[in-house]
């Protein structure tokens, strides 16, 4: 099966993707293009997809950078190829202006967000659950790349697939944290059932983004959770009590 690389006219001419898990070499309950070499599928394996998420994009192996993400605010500037056995940065976010560098995100129900701008010749990626955009991620990586010479007036970012509100049940707790921030946080929930509410985390996304003044923001409107047979989920997983689950890629390149 051939790999299947959702795209958005906004991050043209750039070449970018989002893939699902259709094309990959893994099997069982990672079926597919499992690109998490955090999971506990067949490492082998997950270097092959990832090989050939980096032929898609054009670049080498080597020149795929993903990081150690821990659902923090932080990014990292990336200004050469990292030395192969060096270990991955931890952060949450990735900028450059090098040609030939693809920045990777990897999710399965966390919004990984692309951006450019095409004009500067800057990029960057960023994993951006919920905790990672209230507490900035998104904000942080459009600073970064202005600091690398980009417009916030040109840059534009999309959203790839992440959980939908309608699968994304959260309870008291959760929607006190965001109430604490700031009192208008809620109107990205609605009541859900047995005193849950539903969390629009893709509209929470858009509004941080949309915040700091840049060109466009957008979804490129799939859930992860809906869609099983294109899709990791981690929440699904746990719903159906797997014992792990794949992570999708989502990459940009100069």
């Amino acid at each position: 099966m051939t790999l299947e690389i959702l795209t958005s006219d906004s991050l043209s001419p750039l070449r970018h993707g989002f893939f699902t898990r259709r094309g990959g070499a893994s099997s069982g309950i990672f079926t597919g293009l499992n690109c998490g070499p955090g999971s506990s599928d067949q490492s082998d394996t997950v270097r092959m997809n990832r090989a050939r998420v980096a032929e898609a994009m054009q670049v080498a192996p080597e020149a795929l950078v993903t990081l150690h993400q821990t659902h923090s605010p932080d990014v990292v500037v990336l200004g050469t190829l990292l030395p192969e056995d060096s270990p991955r940065p931890e952060a949450d976010a990735m900028v450059t202006d090098q040609p030939g560098l693809a920045l990777a995100i990897l999710t399965a129900d966390c919004q990984p967000v692309l951006l450019a701008d095409a004009q500067a010749q800057v990029i960057g990626a960023a994993h951006a659950g919920w905790r990672g955009a209230l507490d900035g991620v998104l904000e942080n990586t459009v600073a970064a790349m202005e600091k690398l010479g980009a417009e916030r007036a040109r840059i534009r970012a999309v959203i790839g697939p992440c959980i939908s509100q309608r699968a994304y049940e959260v309870g008291q707790e959760f929607l006190e944290r965001f109430m604490d921030e700031d009192p208008d946080y809620g109107r990205f929930f609605v009541n859900g059932v047995d005193g849950k509410y539903l969390f629009d985390l893709v509209g929470f996304g858009l509004h941080r983004l949309r915040g700091c003044d840049i060109a466009e923001a957008h979804w490129i409107g799939e859930c992860t959770y809906s869609d099983p047979a294109r899709f990791y989920s981690y929440r699904r997983s746990v719903h159906e009590g797997q014992a792990d689950y794949g992570r999708l890629i989502s990459v940009i390149r100069l």
